[in-house]
């Protein structure tokens, strides 16, 4: 090997991203485990901001906190179902042991199940306090992207869910230990940091939805439709990258999810363009009418009933 080889390969090894020795720390007999971490500091991350932007729409202080209730273990739930099903020979299959489907620390989110489950919870305690789900929705989605963000990192922890090896500088060290299971690297070969190139292009997308929202003035769950188209647009190409077997990881020559991109991406749009033209603007009131038609009676008083019962007077 020569000199100006020995260089090049020393640089590469000097700027390349390391994995964390262990992704789980122990205080006592608890352990801490850095996926989960994750999660915890994205989910309350997307409360406090959806917080914020829905008081800023109209809606009580404390309520989106109490649709979490709802909304993070439906979305737990979720997560982890859609995971299984795209994923189910590393649980069922020979020699395998189907309770580990279960053990959701050890990392195995699907993100569209978490959204679709987490959106069920939510519209359920949206049901019981009276308010409309679209500007919800709307209030809700850019702290989504957030969340997401942050619980990327879980996969950094988990060495887990990264890309094809790569030269580049910014390549990910990756334990043989985790390599997919039947292939074989060459010792020091690094990977695309998927779960880094997923941050970066989740906080643009968070800083390009808030900007739309504010210079448009979007309602009527449009906001909900540009985050699924900028998520989309991303995770498509992020996607490509990615080595890990999945169940149906290829159909026509494209990965599962990237055709689940494609479609959500064209869903999303075709329902932006067609509710900018049949509702534009923001919707006048966040709550439903019976909620409002409950709250001025509370705040009215109902009229006295005429004393021999008959209807009381105009």
């Amino acid at each position: 090997m020569t000199l100006t080889t020995e260089l090049s390969t020393g640089l590469v090894t000097l700027l390349s991203i390391p994995s964390p020795d262990t992704g789980t720390w122990y205080l006592g007999p608890f352990p801490i485990r850095g996926y989960a971490v994750s999660i915890i500091l994205g989910i309350v991350a997307a409360i406090w901001i959806g917080e914020r932007r829905w008081v800023a729409r109209g809606g009580q202080p404390g309520e989106v906190q109490d649709l979490a209730v709802w909304a993070v273990p439906f979305g737990l739930v979720g997560g982890r179902i859609y995971h299984v099903l795209t994923d189910s020979g590393r649980y069922f299959g020979d020699g395998d042991n189907p309770w580990e489907a279960l053990y959701i620390w050890r990392g195995g989110l699907g993100v569209w199940g978490a959204i679709a489950l987490g959106a069920v919870g939510v519209w359920l305690g949206a049901r019981r306090k009276g308010i409309r789900l679209p500007p919800l929705l709307d209030a809700l989605a850019p702290g989504v992207l957030v969340a997401q963000a942050i619980g990327r990192w879980g996969n950094w922890f988990n060495q887990e869910l990264y890309g094809r090896p790569t030269d580049l500088p910014w390549g990910l060290e990756i334990d043989p230990d985790h390599w997919p299971a039947g292939r074989v690297f060459e010792v020091g070969t690094t990977f695309h940091p998927t779960f880094l190139y997923e941050f970066a292009w989740n906080l643009v997308a968070f800083a390009f939805v808030i900007w739309a929202d504010r210079r448009f003035r979007l309602g009527h769950g449009r906001v909900m439709a540009l985050y699924v188209m900028a998520y989309t647009a991303g995770r498509g190409w992020i996607e490509s990258l990615r080595i890990d077997s999945v169940e149906l990881a290829d159909v026509g020559g494209l990965r599962f999810n990237v055709w689940t991109s494609i479609v959500l991406f064209a869903a999303a749009a075709a329902y932006l363009l067609l509710s900018s033209r049949r509702h534009p603007g923001r919707e006048e009131s966040v709550r439903t009418r019976r909620a409002r038609a409950e709250a001025d009676e509370g705040e009215h008083g109902a009229a006295p009933d005429a004393p021999d019962g008959s209807e009381p007077a105009p």
